[in-house]
């Protein structure tokens, strides 16, 4: 067998992928106008904070239309004229799977497993999407360890996904929005863990806080140009 020798200076040329959670309403959706050049695979029905906006978008209702827009992502020439791919959100995307399974199968425990093995597959498939950068919005969940302190994590419908999906990523920033003494709102991405809140930044060129602008942090981790 032939060897592949590459190089590590070429790795930042594949682009970016970043998965970002947090609480409905912490302005995930809002995050994409930030991409550069970005189409959305929505499985939300929660695209109006991105109104005024005039971003594409593809619908993702079933398994068979998820795989259609991967085939899509990965070779087609119209796809070739976006630098970032949007999935809004996995969460909800590992949803329509289940539900794909459900309807397959009586037997829970196997839907599940089911659903875990397709959605592995998925997230490598667009995660190792050459020369874009790719962004994985999730929901929030909360969990209780042994001692009762509340654990922040991102959250997949299974125990052993939700368990594994950080896994998948250098990049795993939590959107947190917080209330100053004045009472005023501010929103920033938490890019290192505080051992309550999972994150972390394998490149090693955030800030342990960084502004909610992903073309920004692309440029900063080295991807494609914002």
């Amino acid at each position: 067998m032939a060897i592949n020798l590459k190089r590590t200076s070429g790795l930042s040329a594949q682009g970016v992928k970043l998965l970002v959670y947090g609480q409905a309403g912490a302005g995930k959706t809002s995050l994409i106008r930030t991409l550069p050049n970005p189409v959305i695979l929505s499985a939300e029905a929660g695209l109006l904070s991105l109104t005024g906006t005039d971003i594409p978008y593809i619908e993702i209702g079933s398994m068979a239309e998820l795989q259609e827009a991967y085939l899509w992502a990965s070779g087609s020439d119209e796809a070739k004229g976006f630098d970032s791919i949007a999935l809004d959100s996995i969460s909800e995307i590992a949803e329509v799977v289940l539900s794909t399974e459900k309807k397959l199968t009586k037997d829970p425990r196997a839907a599940y497993g089911a659903m875990q093995e397709q959605m592995g597959d998925l997230i490598r498939a667009f995660r190792d999407l050459p020369g874009k950068n790719v962004y994985f919005s999730a929901k929030l969940e909360k969990s209780q360890d042994e001692m009762g302190k509340l654990l922040y994590n991102p959250a997949m419908p299974g125990k052993a996904l939700t368990q594994g999906l950080p896994y998948f990523f250098d990049e795993v920033l939590a959107l947190r929005v917080e209330r100053d003494s004045d009472g005023n709102t501010h929103r920033a991405l938490m890019c290192d863990s505080d051992g309550l809140w999972l994150a972390k930044d394998r490149s090693g060129r955030l800030e342990g806080w960084e502004a909610p602008d992903l073309g920004a942090i692309i440029a900063k981790i080295g991807g494609a140009s914002c």
